[in-house]
């Protein structure tokens, strides 16, 4: 066991440290205390910690801006959605490739170059005179996040001892979920307010800061640990019982970006929100996530993964279906979102444990690379939800996403319970 443990500390873990601080969050906070030692970590981390924030508000800051966009761009709502689906494809296809073939080089090197291109693709995104250049800049920028979480992880712990290795991975991802609460709605005010470049300038300065602080503060003699081969990742592809899992987190957030990418129209013309309220909204909404994330992590710890994304998937398919009609009130369109936030993203830490449970048993030499793949299981989701929405808005009305959302995490539901189906079936037989 102690092996696969091992395992989880490598390459290509991408989104699993997010279960490492939500899922543990009881156990990290008991250990870390946050005594002084603890918070004083080595000050690199909290270069990568700003690179995670800076990153978390790239790929999620365009939701609050796709009216702005469009209008901006003269493109129509589908077209600046979909600005979210290729940073999302972007990231998909970055991290297993890429994290691949960069394996070999010097982890400080390909940390440089991921944030240096990351700067790169917002300011080209910054100066974007079309929506092509826009849509080349949100690749790039999508091709950096991807090998990020993969690599940044691993730097995180090989910056400290051994058992601050949980609590090192929570402080560096704390940079994301800080970008959903207050990144997000803080870029979303700043493109109402100074038009949408801007938005796009901060977010360079903040990659430009993070880059020096990198520069200055990593050790260049970080210890390697040899990166998953594309061999290696296909053997995790083509186990029946880890295609489910990434299933279940496709479609868990397709349905949930069917009707996010389509947010703040949402609020615009349906809930009738002045444009200015578009981010308070969106704070709301990332504080809620925040709070869904650690309650989510402590559900799975209690009722195992298949129970705790059961409960999950089937009330976020109510609350989804019940947004098709809330959002025509204030009131109750704002309660909901509330409501939303908990549960959209209260998946993660079970999706993870899962994956990470079903990668032990099935594939014992690649669990870090099944988990990594589950990042872009989850940006494939990101991807498949807001082209699917845009075709919604596109050919039915900016009220159906809501529903169809619905309908799509319902799928992730009758998949989790089959999924849970076949592993009580292989427990009888084993």
């Amino acid at each position: 066991m102690s092996h696969h443990h091992d395992d989880l500390y490598k390459i290509d873990k991408g989104i699993l440290s997010f279960v490492l601080f939500f899922a543990n969050y009881k156990s990290v906070k008991l250990r870390a205390s946050f005594n002084y030692q603890d918070v004083v970590m080595p000050l690199a981390l909290w270069a990568l910690t700003l690179s995670a924030f800076a990153i978390g508000t790239t790929e999620f800051v365009i939701v609050g801006l796709v009216p702005t966009i469009a209008a901006d761009l003269g493109v129509s709502l589908p077209s600046a959605g979909l600005l979210v689906s290729l940073y999302a494809v972007g990231v998909a296809i970055g991290a297993p490739i890429l994290t691949a073939l960069t394996g070999r080089w010097n982890r400080k090197i390909v940390l440089m170059s991921l944030m240096g291109l990351f700067v790169i693709g917002n300011l080209l995104a910054w100066q974007a005179p079309s929506y092509k250049t826009l849509i080349l800049a949100r690749i790039l920028t999508g091709l950096a996040h991807g090998v990020f979480f993969s690599i940044g992880s691993m730097i995180a712990t090989s910056l400290v001892s051994k058992e601050k290795e949980a609590s090192a991975i929570a402080i560096m991802f704390t940079g994301l979920t800080v970008a959903l609460v207050t990144g997000v709605p803080l870029g979303t005010w700043i493109g109402q307010h100074f038009g949408w470049h801007a938005t796009f300038l901060v977010v360079s300065a903040l990659g430009l800061l993070a880059l020096i602080g990198s520069a200055i503060l990593v050790p260049k003699n970080l210890k390697k640990s040899i990166p998953a081969t594309f061999k290696e990742q296909l053997q995790v592809i083509v186990k029946p019982q880890l295609l489910l899992v990434y299933l279940m987190t496709i479609l868990g957030y397709g349905g949930t970006f069917t009707a996010f990418t389509y947010l703040a129209p949402i609020l615009e013309q349906q809930t009738k929100f002045a444009p200015s309220a578009i981010g308070l909204i969106m704070l709301v909404y990332g504080v809620s996530v925040a709070i869904g994330n650690i309650w989510g992590g402590k559900l799975a710890d209690k009722r195992g993964p298949i129970s705790a994304l059961s409960i999950i998937f089937s009330t976020l398919s109510v609350i989804l279906l019940l947004f098709t009609f809330t959002m025509q009130s204030k009131i109750a369109a704002v309660l909901t979102i509330l409501a939303w936030g908990a549960f959209a993203f209260g998946n993660v830490p079970g999706l993870q444990i899962y994956v990470v449970k079903q990668a032990e048993k099935y594939t014992p030499n690649a669990v870090d690379v099944a988990s990594g793949l589950n990042i872009a299981a989850f940006n494939i989701g990101i991807a498949l939800g807001s082209i699917i929405g845009g075709s919604v808005v596109e050919n039915m009305s900016l009220q159906d996403t809501a529903w169809i959302g619905a309908v799509i995490s319902l799928m992730a539901l009758a998949v989790t319970r089959y999924s849970g189906l076949r592993d009580k079936r292989a427990l009888k037989t084993s």
